[in-house]
């Protein structure tokens, strides 16, 4: 594999940000949304390339995979090694879920879910042997799909299984229960992660309908973020997921809205506490800022881009791999910068080598001084802006570079900030009123 220049990419950035921010700094890698196909090859006929497209004709399937497909087992070990071999220190990773295809219901069953779990656990192990890697459950990494359900389950207790060189016995205790759990992490004594199961709080998740607080899930993390405040512990949150409202639809959350006006007010209530929010499930790479009741910017949320390309066969855009690296003041755990790596899949499969790039670094890209939400919150008012140059490079990192020449619209556009900035009901409808009926359709 071509390394080389990419591996040289990553050092130089390394020492440049932590001679800017005066070193030391800590960090760790973003991974989500794997979606590993295991029938992937190539054929003459191109329905038969991947159960994933769905008898689709792929459209131009490689070595490293195809946009009609979930990812090949070759990407998904490109995308480990390039991590492993990127010279970056790292004290631990995270890893948001979602490791089985999207395939049809029947194509699947709770021992092929937990097979490909399994591979994708061992996967990461024997790359990083000695990584701390914190997880957490996407909705696809259950079967049926969606129906994570409020109680011990064979896949809560296969996972707990899986994950037990990386989870204490009491993170191991409420995963087998309802799939979540906190535990704090190794060399940094006052940082602790909190994984949540926001799968139950998932639309077509039926088995939690007319539920208020799914296998107790809201008391437990009330009574986590409190004890942490308390402790003087600052969390990360992560999930599978996003709170917030779709970019790419008018009006919709990603999770019921019951539980997204649920998670708000909480968040909100302990913004103190929680010094970052990581998800996946979008495929897209976007940012959230969540604000206080007075409109105050109180926590920054970061929605990373799936490994696996997959687009359906009506989309016209999907994304390129991506993986990232976050930076964070060891002292008190706040968020420096981000740096997002991708894999351009056409070159990829036309070289027939992985060749994982610096996509951008956040701070140096849009010219702010870190991470944190009041920072993140200035960004979005630029963007906001008519004709915003700083919008026009969020949205081609939205799809991972994957298309520079999509245009968005004012309506998309509305629904980019908006969805950026209003992350409740009422925010989001007097932020949709500002920038969209306002300005004129």
């Amino acid at each position: 594999m071509a390394r080389g220049g990419a591996l040289l990419g990553c050092l130089l950035l390394g020492l440049s940000l932590a001679l800017a921010r005066g070193a030391p700094t800590g960090q760790f890698w973003h991974v989500t949304d794997l979606h590993l196909d295991p029938t992937y090859h190539i054929t003459a006929d191109r329905t038969k390339v991947c159960s994933s497209s769905k008898g689709a004709s792929a459209s131009d399937p490689g070595p490293f995979g195809d946009v009609l497909c979930d990812a090949p087992y070759r990407l998904i070990v490109s995308a480990f090694d390039f991590i492993k071999n990127s010279g970056q220190e790292a004290s631990f990773m995270i890893w948001t879920g979602d490791s089985p295809p999207h395939v049809p219901v029947p194509e699947l069953s709770t021992d092929t879910v937990i097979k490909v779990i399994t591979n994708m656990t061992v996967t990461i192990r024997s790359f990083f042997p000695s990584l701390q890697v914190f997880p957490t459950l996407g909705n696809h990494d259950y079967w049926p799909q969606d129906q994570l359900p409020t109680a011990t389950s064979q896949v809560y207790d296969a996972v707990a299984n899986l994950w037990k060189a990386w989870l204490e016995e009491d993170a191991l205790s409420t995963l087998r229960k309802g799939g979540f759990y906190s535990q704090k992490v190794p060399h940094n004594p006052n940082l602790r992660i909190v994984s949540l199961n926001t799968n139950l709080y998932y639309g077509p998740n039926v088995v939690t309908l007319n539920e208020t607080d799914p296998a107790n899930q809201f008391e437990w993390l009330e009574h986590t973020l409190n004890s942490s405040q308390q402790n003087k512990e600052k969390v990360y949150i992560i999930a599978h997921v996003p709170l917030g409202y779709l970019p790419f639809s008018s009006g919709i959350t990603a999770m019921r809205q019951y539980y997204n006006e649920r998670l708000v007010e909480l968040f909100r209530r302990y913004s103190g506490v929680i010094a970052g929010q990581f998800y996946g499930h979008t495929h897209r790479d976007s940012i959230m800022v969540l604000s206080d009741g007075a409109g105050r910017p109180v926590s920054s949320l970061f929605v990373s881009p799936a490994v696996t390309p997959v687009r359906n066969v009506f989309a016209k855009e999907t994304n390129n791999p991506g993986v990232r690296l976050f930076q964070y003041e060891p002292r008190d755990y706040t968020l420096l910068d981000m740096a997002q790596y991708y894999l351009n899949l056409t070159d990829a499969n036309l070289k027939g080598e992985s060749e994982w790039k610096l996509e951008y670094v956040l701070t140096q890209t849009y010219g702010v001084a870190d991470l944190q939400p009041h920072s993140l919150y200035g960004l979005v008012k630029q963007m906001a802006v008519l004709d915003s140059k700083q919008f026009i490079k969020y949205y081609k990192y939205f799809f991972v570079s994957y298309d520079s020449s999509i245009v968005c619209d004012k309506k998309c556009k509305a629904l980019q900030i908006c969805a950026i900035m209003s992350l409740d009901h009422v925010s989001y409808t007097d932020c949709l009123k500002k920038y969209y009926v306002k300005r004129g359709r």
